[in-house]
């Protein structure tokens, strides 16, 4: 049976060592629990601070929020991580991105403004749009029962993406840049990406390796852009014969390296 999961600060999982310890769930967390989802007494839950950590605890009084730990996992970080390099977009369509690749798997997110973005982070909306999509990664983490909740880092430029991808694929990462107009085919890039999966597999390479999608916005990523980033170490390809949406493309890409790479068994 798959149990409702909630998300907990860094704090309250700090505090919960031992199975069979009594733990006061957070306002917002018993809210939840208790009022929107009605569990009862005796009723299972897991928590989890999106660090790996999963707590099964049993509700032990649901008026004054207390629940039992009655099971403590680790689960192991993946091998191979999964990024998303979504750009910014307008309709949300960016944000809807952000929550299918976190509910997909998502190990790293980054906010891109690409040079067809209409949607424009500057200021006080550089660090709301953050917030926002941090709180959207960490509510589909806990919508889709996930234990490890994906980074979602600092907006970059097209300039500073090229830099980040000279820096990964150095590195052995692999960049992929979504391009309807790209002549490779994605099934070469599933060969990539399992070969990368045996070699670390076989001990030849130390896991930790990550496989970056760029999905570009609703105008499309210019030549100007594919041309840079493949100078910088990145692979061009397309999915299909469908153009997918901004809010979609990443998250397809995701899902098929998940496959490739033997995370969906």
């Amino acid at each position: 049976m798959t149990l409702p999961q909630f998300f907990i600060d860094r704090q309250t999982d700090a505090g919960i060592e031992k199975v069979g310890q009594k733990i006061v769930l957070p306002y917002d967390v018993a809210r939840h629990a208790f009022k929107s989802m009605r569990l009862k007494k005796s009723d299972l839950m897991n928590l989890t601070c999106g660090n790996g950590r999963k707590i099964t605890a049993e509700t032990i009084d649901p008026a004054q929020a207390i629940v039992q730990a009655t099971q403590i996992d680790m689960l192991p970080a993946p091998q191979i991580k999964l990024g998303l390099i979504q750009a910014l977009a307008k309709g949300g369509r960016d944000e809807q991105a952000v929550e299918t690749a976190t509910e997909i798997g998502a190990d790293e997110i980054i906010p891109w403004q690409a040079h067809r973005s209409i949607v424009q982070w500057k200021g006080s909306k550089a660090v709301k749009s953050l917030e926002k999509w941090k709180n959207i990664a960490t509510a589909a983490t806990e919508q889709s029962r996930r234990s490890f909740i994906p980074n979602v880092n600092e907006p970059v430029s097209s300039r500073q993406l090229e830099t980040k991808i000279r820096d990964w694929t150095k590195e052995g990462n692999i960049v992929i840049v979504l391009h309807q107009d790209a002549t490779d085919t994605w099934s070469g890039i599933e060969e990539k990406a399992a070969t990368l999966a045996h070699q670390i597999e076989s001990g030849k390479t130390e896991p930790g390796k990550t496989i970056y999608a760029v999905a570009g916005p609703e105008g499309g990523i210019s030549e100007d852009e594919v041309k840079q980033f493949i100078d910088a170490g990145a692979l061009a390809c397309v999915i299909g014969s469908n153009i997918l949406r901004a809010s979609t493309a990443g998250s397809v890409a995701l899902a098929l390296l998940s496959k490739a790479v033997g995370r969906y068994e």
